[in-house]
Formats: C-alpha cells, sequence, structure tokens
C-alpha cells in the first residue's frame, strides 16, 4: 500500500490525517488476519520515527518510512515534487529487501501517482482509491484558498484512465468519478469504508464521561474531524446560537466539544480557519459553550463518541464520513448534512438525520429534538449500532479482496 503524505498510524485530527488513515490502518490490520502481508510506504516526517514499524498493523503489516523531500511534516501538495524521490527511495528498499509485489494499492491521487511510477518498474497491477476528489472539492470551496491546485485535478484525470482498478466508497463517488472525469464506469468497483467494531462500541455514558474527565459536562455535543472551512463547524456554531435562543433552559447543561486540528497549526489554511470560529464563538456569544480539544488518539475516541448525547458532522463535502459510522457504533446518533458519503451512512430518522449543508436553521431544529426527547436519542442510538454492524471491516475487506482477486484474474489472463 502507499499512503504517501501522511501515516497511518499518526494521531487523528491533526495535521493532514483523518478517515484516510484510519482505513489505510484497519484494512492493513484486517488484511494481515487473512494471511496476506502488507507493506505501508509513506513519506517519513520525523528522522527520530524507525524506517520500519512492525506490530500495529498486525504480525504480517509494517509501516516503512520513506525520506523523501523535508523530514518534517510538510504542505502536502509541495511532496508531489518529491514523488521521484521517494518513488526511487521505495524500489531501493524493496530491492535491499528482495520483495516481490502481487498488488499496489495506492491512495489519494499523490499515491496514486507513485503507483503509476512503480508499476512501470514493476509490472505490478494498481488498486487505486482516492478518499476525496480535487474537482468536489473545488465545488464547495468558498475562497481561494480553499481550492484544490490544477495539477492535482490533472493528475487524477491522468490516475483514472491508467490505473487497473478504481475503488469508490459509495455509488455516488462512482458516478462523480464519471461526471467529473470521464472515468470508465466498468472500471471502477465500489466498495464503503469499515468500522473497528472491536474499538467502537457502546461505554456507558457516565464511565466514558469519567474516561475523558469530563463527568459534569451534562449534555454533551460532539463534533470530530479536522479544522478546515469544509467541515462546515461554522454551522454547527450557528446551529447552537440559535438551538440557545429557542430553549434557553438548555443552556445551563450543554458543551460542543470540538475534536481535531492544534491550536497552533502549521497549515495557514487551518490556522486562519481556527481563529475565525474562536472569533465566532465570540460573536455569537457562545464562547462559554464550545471547548476546542484539539487532536486525539483514536483509541480514546469511544469514550468521547459515548459521553456524548450525539454527533455531528455538518461537511460540505465528504467521501464517505467515517466519523459518523464510529460514532453509530458507538451507539451514538448522528446529525449530517445531506451530501457524498453521508447520504449513504446515515439513514434520517432510522440512526440520526439528514439535514441540508450549510443550513443552520435545520440543523437546529434536529439539535433541539434529540436533546429535548431523550427516549428518541435512545431509540436512534440503538438502531445506529444494528446499521454500524454491516461495515465491519470482516464484511468490507471481502469486498476489497474481490476487487484485488478480479485485478489479478485479469493480470494472469494477460500474462498467459
Amino acid at each position: 500500500m502507499l499512503s504517501v503524505h501522511t501515516c497511518p498510524l499518526a494521531t487523528l485530527g491533526g495535521k493532514e490525517t483523518g478517515g484516510m488513515n484510519v482505513y489505510v490502518r484497519d484494512l492493513s490490520r484486517e488484511l494481515s488476519r487473512r494471511g496476506i502481508v502488507v507493506d505501508v510506504f509513506t513519506r517519513s516526517q520525523s528522522p527520530t520515527i524507525p524506517r520500519v514499524g512492525q506490530g500495529r498493523l498486525g504480525e504480517l503489516g509494517r509501516v516503512i518510512h520513506i525520506p523523501a523531500g523535508p523530514e518534517r511534516p510538510y504542505n502536502k501538495n509541495l511532496v508531489f515534487d518529491h514523488l521521484p524521490e521517494f518513488v526511487r527511495r521505495v524500489q531501493d528498499f524493496v530491492m535491499r529487501e528482495k520483495i516481490e509485489y502481487d498488488l499496489i494499492h495506492s491512495h489519494y491521487w499523490l499515491s496514486g501517482w507513485a503507483a503509476l511510477d512503480l508499476r512501470a518498474a514493476w509490472r505490478t497491477p494498481v488498486v487505486q482509491m482516492f478518499h476525496t476528489l480535487g474537482e468536489m472539492k473545488n465545488r464547495v470551496a468558498q475562497t481561494p484558498a480553499e481550492r484544490e491546485s490544477l495539477r492535482r485535478i490533472e493528475v487524477e484525470g491522468r490516475i483514472m484512465r491508467s490505473a487497473d482498478r478504481l475503488i469508490a466508497a459509495t455509488p455516488l463517488e462512482k458516478a462523480q468519478m464519471s461526471w467529473l472525469y470521464g472515468a470508465d464506469a466498468d472500471q471502477i468497483s465500489v466498495a464503503p469504508a469499515g468500522v473497528d467494531l472491536n474499538l467502537f462500541r457502546p461505554v456507558p455514558r457516565a464511565e466514558a464521561q469519567v474516561r475523558i474527565g469530563a463527568p459534569d459536562c451534562g449534555k454533551m455535543i460532539l463534533f470530530v474531524g479536522r479544522i478546515q472551512p469544509l467541515k462546515g463547524i461554522d454551522t454547527l456554531m450557528r446551529a447552537m446560537k440559535q438551538v440557545i435562543n429557542q430553549y434557553p433552559d438548555l443552556a445551563g447543561d450543554l458543551c460542543v466539544n470540538i475534536i481535531g486540528g492544534d491550536p497552533n497549526p502549521d497549515s495557514e489554511l487551518e490556522r486562519v480557519e481556527f481563529e475565525r470560529l474562536k472569533q465566532l464563538c465570540v460573536d455569537l456569544g457562545i464562547g462559554n459553550l464550545v471547548t476546542f480539544l484539539g487532536a486525539k488518539d483514536q483509541d480514546t475516541l469511544v469514550y468521547h463518541y459515548s459521553a456524548a448525547e450525539m454527533v455531528v458532522v455538518p461537511s460540505h463535502y465528504e467521501s464517505f464520513g467515517m466519523v459518523a459510522l464510529e460514532a453509530m457504533a458507538c451507539g451514538t446518533p448522528v446529525i449530517g448534512s445531506d451530501v457524498g458519503g453521508l447520504s449513504f451512512s446515515i439513514e434520517d430518522g432510522f440512526n440520526g438525520y439528514l439535514v441540508p449543508h450549510q443550513d443552520p436553521h435545520a440543523l437546529a431544529d434536529k439539535i433541539a429534538l434529540l436533546l429535548r426527547r431523550p427516549r428518541l436519542r435512545e431509540h436512534l442510538g440503538t438502531q445506529a449500532i444494528r446499521w454500524a454492524e454491516r461495515y465491519a471491516w470482516t464484511y468490507v475487506a471481502d469486498e476489497i479482496l474481490e476487487v484485488y482477486r478480479l485485478v489479478l484474474q485479469r493480470r494472469l489472463r494477460v500474462v498467459t
């Protein structure tokens, strides 16, 4: 596997870490459990990290940190210029280890570009996942700083025309690849992301509150994700202002916890967004309700999800939305924007609610509904647990392995 710009073992919610990290890590673990050897190559972001890490991806899984460009967190768009060095060093490592791979599974456009070079050298087929699409991000961008580069768009298109197989997380993403990039629909398989049901499980709320050190928080509303305009955190804040205005009796027993990001991010876009959100809290008069908790290790998220009354995912765009599934597996209902993968992972009125994106009025209505009707919240949470079970990695890995078999069978026919 290639995950060039971000390590699957990184703390979530920080710079360039999120659902893709979880996906690569958990799929690798499941494949390892099934006796499949998996090496994940990622760009080294610190000279102090061991070049080869073993154990955290299972007995047969390794993370291999490849120096390419500065060994520090780095603007992912600039990583493209260091891909030739990355590919060369991967080849050197593989030659020294005398490894032959059956298949390359690349994640994100940077990895896909590197994968095509490695395929040319090794004659190894490439399965590509994008996790987000540059064209879709540009369609919801509100400022020039949020727009993806023309280079990314062009490279994504070339990868779609060149990879041996593409995987989309939802039928909608498959359609977007065809509509926006002209990808051949017959070359695209659909397989959802998965959720680790051993990690994400219901924990009694009182216990969860003690574990996160917030036993007196009262009714917690939770957001988990990167601090970026795309995530729509401002919509959540405006909705909370409306909830308090409409139901002032709730104000004394509410808190909004924001997990993700860094109070001192080195990304200019994230730094500006962090400051904008803090000022928005002040302007709306809800600063006493909102706490920015920063990035959290995923092993602790189960307690945050379980302690929350609900999880809100107000994004403008999500290719899948793994936070929603994680919350549901913990028995916590989700209110999410009716966009992208959230439209598939949230069944409106069954495990949570879907609302139009950038609509604080609609979001406020659903937040207030769950706050004022605890039995409804519990009912949705119970159904959410059952819903999440269908996304267990054991099932999702079966679908991914079918894609691998398809690609390898085609390759065998070509060779013979």
